[in-house]
Order: structure tokens, then C-alpha cells, then sequence
């Protein structure tokens, strides 16, 4: 198995696991301020590796341009708009939203990455994959407000804003180490959640600091984030980024597969059809 897959599917298994993690902080933290410290945690390690490997950052504006514009789309926008539309929707109808990530993603890169033409393959594996999630959620839907519509264009634009970010990574990040952009991004995006937290939230150390709050921050910063986020950069150059963009499906899958291990939520019949769905997607969209 080459090193790009097995990177892939680290990632799914690390990611699926945070879906867990921010269930359970998200029981004691204001949700902004649980998303600026994971960031402003992630920050440590990814400082010390820049130290140890005496990185520079890039004197070249279009360099600049694109850490900073990938790191507002990425981080702030993304997780802003996803934290905000889950006040009007439910957290199932967000994630079957938010699997059209690959189909903006394909489309973008047909026009932006000569390399990854659209196909009808890599279609038909995301759809197959979303109608897992679909099948996975759907008796979790539930009614929606007024304000849902907004919420669901909210959701919708965030997810292109993710999309469009790894495109162009892609395209123009090759010769920017991974962990000048990671740390670039990450920096640039937590910036405005802070001052968003701080406004909306108040003062984060009259939080309820639990332990379980605390090793939810640690492990969503370290691995959730400073690893992953590092990770992911370097799998762009490694691999076409259609794939990568399906690995919301597979953290989808095995953070319902945890739920059922670790908070013991219900696995039903369409938990495993959906299940299996997915995985017949994801071999249609990357064989």
C-alpha cells in the first residue's frame, strides 16, 4: 500500500474520531470558543517544527496571497458558518450538506487543475457516497425553521469556500513546505474566530474547564488539527485532491461506527446500508 493511501486513511480514522470529541466538549464549552483554542493549541507543535526546521516564511505576494485566502475560506469562514447554521438545522441535515464537497471540488478542478478532468466516475462515487450519508441520517432529520433556507445556503457556501481552498492548494502550494502553509493558514483563519469568540462568547477561562473539556481541546488541537491539517497539505502534492475531498465520507462512516462503540447510539439497518453505500462509492470514485 503506498504512502499516500495509508496517509488517506489515517486521516479518515483521526477525523472520524473528532466528530466524537466535539460532541462530547461541546457538553461543556461554548461551541466558537471550543473551535479557537483547538486552532490556537494546534499552533504549539506547528511552531516548534518551524523552529527545528528554520522555515521561512514566503517573501512572494502570490504565496502570501494563498495561505492567507485558504486559511480565511478553510478555517474561518468553514467552521464559522458550519458552528453558526447548526443553530437552525440539524446536525444530520449539515453533514448530508456539507458531502457536496466533492462535486465542488471535481467542478472547480476541471477548470483550475489540468491534471483532474471531471468524470462521470468520480460523480457517480460521490453521489453513491452521499446517499450513504443520506440513509446514515435520515431518521435524524427532523423539521426545519425559518431561517433553515439561509442556514442550508450558509452550510452550502461554506463547503465550496473548503472546496476551493484545497484546489488551489493544489495548484499553487507545490513549491510551500507543508508546515509553513498549515501554520500560515491556521494562524490566518483563527485570528477573526478569536475576536468572533470573545464578542459572542465572552471571557473562554470562565468556561467550564472539565477534564474532559480539556483532553477534548488537546486531542482535537494535536491530532485533530496540527497533525491532520499538516498531513492533508502534503497529501495535495501526493495525490489528485478529488480524492482527498473524499474523505469526508469515510470520517463520516467511522465517526457513526464510534458513536455506536463509545456513547452507545444506535446502529440500525440503515446505519448499515448507508454504511456500505459509502464504500461501494468510494471504490467507484477512486478506481
Amino acid at each position: 500500500m503506498s504512502r499516500p493511501v495509508l496517509v488517506w486513511i489515517l486521516l479518515s480514522l483521526i477525523w472520524g474520531s473528532t466528530w466524537l470529541c466535539i460532541k462530547i466538549g461541546v457538553t461543556d464549552m461554548p461551541p466558537i470558543t471550543l473551535v479557537w483554542t483547538r486552532f490556537t493549541v494546534a499552533l504549539v507543535p506547528l511552531g516548534i517544527l518551524w523552529v527545528l526546521r528554520g522555515a521561512r516564511w514566503p517573501r512572494n505576494r502570490r504565496d502570501n496571497l494563498l495561505i492567507i485566502s485558504s486559511g480565511l475560506m478553510t478555517f474561518t469562514v468553514n467552521y464559522s458558518l458550519i458552528y453558526w447554521a447548526e443553530l437552525y438545522l440539524s446536525s444530520a441535515l449539515a453533514a448530508i450538506l456539507y458531502t457536496t464537497l466533492p462535486i465542488f471540488g471535481q467542478i472547480l478542478a476541471h477548470f483550475l487543475v489540468r491534471a483532474e478532468p471531471f468524470s462521470k466516475g468520480k460523480l457517480m462515487g460521490s453521489l453513491l457516497s452521499g446517499l450513504g450519508v443520506i440513509l446514515i441520517f435520515y431518521q435524524q432529520l427532523g423539521p426545519i425553521g425559518d431561517k433553515a433556507p439561509l442556514a442550508v445556503a450558509g452550510v452550502l457556501f461554506a463547503t465550496m469556500c473548503t472546496a476551493l481552498s484545497t484546489v488551489l492548494v493544489k495548484r499553487y502550494a507545490r513549491d510551500i513546505p507543508s508546515v509553513v502553509l498549515t501554520t500560515g493558514q491556521i494562524l490566518t483563519g483563527v485570528l477573526p474566530l478569536i475576536c468572533l469568540g470573545l464578542i459572542i462568547e465572552g471571557n473562554p477561562f470562565k468556561a467550564a474547564w472539565t477534564p474532559a473539556a480539556l483532553y477534548t481541546v488537546l486531542y482535537l488541537g494535536l491530532m485533530g488539527t496540527a497533525l491532520t491539517f499538516g498531513l492533508l497539505n502534503w497529501l495535495m502534492k501526493h495525490m489528485e485532491v478529488t480524492r482527498t475531498q473524499l474523505i469526508p465520507f469515510a470520517s463520516t462512516m467511522i465517526a457513526v461506527f464510534l458513536g455506536w462503540i463509545v456513547l452507545g447510539e444506535t446502529l440500525d439497518l440503515f446505519t448499515a446500508l448507508g454504511s456500505v453505500s459509502i464504500l461501494g462509492g468510494l471504490l467507484v470514485a477512486t478506481r
